[in-house]
């Protein structure tokens, strides 16, 4: 006697497991990706992933010590923000401070953080020199952002900044470091990889 369709998907195996670990963390990340716009700032829990694209911007990555929570703002100018600036966030001083307060919130003290810091290309080399006191955007963030953390007494593990380079960042909080890949302003690739 046959038995019936019913029966037979009754008596099928099921596996053990429907997704590896692998499949699980990507449908994870996948599931919590956070796209940084100008001026942004995200907080973000272990295994969620940020990720921008920065030119004569620039970006700072904080994380505890044991990579738990991470952090990131996407730096458009280094000056500070003017009284009522429609998105203060752009600024480098109050990108910083949101960022503090956001990583305090969670239980996070941001000195006590390991930073990275990318991006402040020279978008225009053929018309500003390399350095900020010769026109230079993106120099003059860089610089910022590393004085910045400096007076912070955060460390910064490392990075990629300068250049006639645009560069897109991604990082998902945990044990890796951020990876980005860098595009000359002509259109081809300069550098790719993961930080040193």
């Amino acid at each position: 006697m046959m038995p019936t369709l019913a029966a037979r998907a009754c008596n099928v195996q099921t596996p053990q497991t429907l997704y590896t670990p692998h499949t699980l963390h990507t449908l994870h990340t996948l599931q919590t990706l956070h796209t940084l716009h100008p001026g942004d700032v995200a907080c973000v829990d272990s295994g969620e992933r940020m990720e921008t694209l920065l030119g004569s911007c620039v970006a700072i990555v904080l994380t505890d010590p044991r990579r738990t929570v991470g952090a990131m703002c996407h730096v458009v100018h280094a000056r500070p923000a003017q009284p009522g600036a429609p998105m203060p966030t752009a600024h480098g001083d109050a990108a910083l401070a949101l960022m503090s307060a956001r990583l305090r919130a969670r239980g996070i003290e941001p000195r006590l953080c390991h930073a990275w810091v990318y991006g402040g290309g020279n978008m225009f080399p053929q018309r500003v020199g390399a350095s900020a006191a010769q026109g230079n955007v993106g120099a003059a963030n860089a610089d910022w952002a590393l004085c910045a953390l400096a007076g912070l007494g955060i460390p910064v593990l490392g990075g990629e900044l300068g250049g006639n380079a645009y560069r897109k960042l991604r990082w998902t909080v945990g044990p890796g470091e951020p990876e980005f890949e860098a595009f000359a302003v002509d259109g081809g690739p300069q550098a790719e990889g993961a930080t040193a």
